[in-house]
């Protein structure tokens, strides 16, 4: 509960108590520093602002599952889309890690193209790529996902999980409420996106 005291005729919130020990531990955790993780929050802005902002010509966002391995055909497919589009001058940006994120930037290296790696920081999983020429590195996913949308004027999905369809339907979402301007959000792979595509019609 909140524990509330008057002040000169108002009311003034103070901490949040309770007496279950193990809720008070999580309060306390959710509650710590908040007013300085802005400044953290504010950084991370900043600087994939001032990093990307200097990619030159125009930029596509590949999203797609990071357990792919090099011998499956989804992560050759990717090597070869991204490698195609590079050498047309386009940026690829991924989101760093392996899979299909390391295909991607796979592509764009061996073309001579821009290669951009925004890095998400995990427990597990998450190591950033060996082929990325511009790296990131973020904590905050929403900040991270800012910098997909903003610099890229297409979106290329291959088959993934929770995180691919996070990523997608928030684009999805800012174009159909008109925060951002209409783009292409391409899902690469009939028999993978097919069901999703009957659900949502």
């Amino acid at each position: 509960m909140i524990h509330r005291r008057i002040n000169n005729g108002g009311y003034e919130e103070t901490a949040r108590r309770t007496t279950d020990p193990q809720q008070q531990y999580w309060l306390d955790y959710f509650n710590a520093g908040d007013s300085w993780r802005l400044f953290r929050i504010m950084s991370e802005f900043v600087d994939g602002f001032d990093t990307l902002s200097g990619i030159k010509g125009p930029a596509v966002s590949f999203f797609g599952s990071a357990r792919t391995t090099p011998d499956e055909t989804y992560y050759k497919l990717t090597v070869a889309i991204a490698g195609e589009l590079s050498r047309h001058g386009y940026a690829i940006i991924t989101g760093g890690g392996p899979g299909i994120m390391e295909a991607a930037n796979k592509g764009a290296t061996d073309s001579g193209g821009y290669s951009v790696g925004l890095n998400i920081n995990l427990p597990f999983e998450q190591e950033p790529n060996i082929f990325t020429n511009l790296p990131l590195s973020f904590k905050y996913f929403f900040v991270r996902k800012v910098m997909f949308i903003k610099y890229a004027m297409a979106f290329i999905c291959m088959p993934g999980g929770f995180g691919t369809l996070d990523e997608a339907f928030e684009a999805i979402t800012l174009i159909q409420t008109r925060r951002i301007k209409p783009f292409p959000i391409i899902l690469v792979g009939t028999d993978f996106w097919s069901g999703l595509m009957d659900w949502i019609h």
